[in-house]
């Protein structure tokens, strides 16, 4: 009932009286009172007057399904929102929903992760009501080899959203890192669980800094925020369901195409090609150039005797990006 309110105000640019609202939803005027009260407490600004009714003024910054439905036009990516103030980790959360049986599409939002992680490991640091931080839950009928490129496809989902709402030259640094001025202003850490030749589901965790003004010492050379970098806050709101509804769009072309329609966005938003990189995999580091990304999404470089390399997986670094200047 509360936010059957909510809606009636949101509506309305102008005071609803109590009266109106009473009858509108069946409920006496004492009710509706209480469930005004109820979305104050919430954060909501909502003006009172005896005369005129009620009307609403501000509403949060949250992440909530409520404050999110009317900017979603996706048929079933976020349409089940799980919101947390505080929260171990999303994909975490997310895992134990899947294991359950949950149906494709929920995404599990988080304020704060108190062990939030980024690839291999990595901690991600998630300050309250500051930056973005989901995950997605995804069901897709597809082998376990092609797992890996939603990766991309949700950085090219992100990169289309961030560069059309602040028109900032956003990046890709493949594989996973959303770039702004050399810095990560966007992470995305792609888990799954399959079987030999089935994925049961895919998890994507996507950390978007948005209106952070610091950053710990530890990554102060490495991160970066949409504000740091403007000076202008941004609305998280209009962000996360840009990208939500960009996203929906994208996976069901992959589902039906596979990574190729992707290949020439990933291109153009690539910021490692022609530069000399440091890649670091499990057992190996070496310099070379990054040339390409192939048909499969991979990245191409050309190792210092000519030879071209296919690269898979692993860290790249690039001089002049994240603090790095040399091997």
């Amino acid at each position: 009932m509360k936010d059957k309110i909510l809606d009636i105000l949101k509506s309305s640019r102008d005071y609803v009286s109590g009266e109106d609202i009473s009858s509108s939803l069946g409920i006496s005027r004492a009710a509706v009172w209480k469930h005004i009260k109820g979305l104050k407490e919430e954060g909501y600004e909502i003006e009172s007057s005896s005369k005129k009714g009620y009307r609403l003024l501000e509403s949060p910054d949250v992440l909530t399904y409520k404050e999110l439905k009317n900017l979603l036009t996706t048929n079933y990516i976020g349409r089940k929102i799980v919101y947390l103030e505080s929260t171990t980790s999303t994909n975490d959360i997310a895992k134990e929903y899947a294991e359950k049986g949950e149906k494709e599409g929920l995404v599990v939002i988080a304020e704060v992760q108190t062990k939030g992680r980024g690839r291999m490991g990595r901690r991600w640091i998630t300050p309250g009501r500051d930056s973005i931080s989901i995950t997605i839950l995804l069901r897709p009928e597809i082998s376990p080899y092609m797992a890996p490129s939603i990766t991309p496809v949700l950085a090219v989902s992100v990169v289309e959203m961030l560069r059309e709402i602040t028109g900032f030259e956003i990046g890709i640094k493949w594989p996973n890192d959303v770039v702004l001025d050399r810095k990560k202003v966007c992470g995305i850490l792609t888990e799954m669980s399959a079987e030999i030749d089935v994925v049961k589901y895919i998890i994507v965790g996507i950390g978007i800094n948005v209106n952070q003004e610091t950053f710990d010492n530890e990554i102060e050379n490495i991160a970066t925020s949409l504000r740091k970098y403007s000076g202008k806050k941004y609305d998280r709101k209009a962000i996360l369901s840009g990208i939500l509804n960009r996203f929906e769009r994208n996976y069901e072309l992959f589902k039906k195409e596979g990574i190729g329609p992707f290949i020439e966005d990933l291109k153009k938003y690539s910021v490692l090609i022609g530069k000399k990189v440091l890649i670091s995999g499990i057992n190996e580091e070496y310099e070379a150039e990054a040339i390409d990304i192939d048909d499969d999404g991979a990245l191409l470089v050309r190792l210092e005797n000519g030879d071209v390399k296919k690269v898979l997986s692993g860290d790249v670094s690039i001089k002049g990006f994240y603090g790095y200047n040399s091997k």
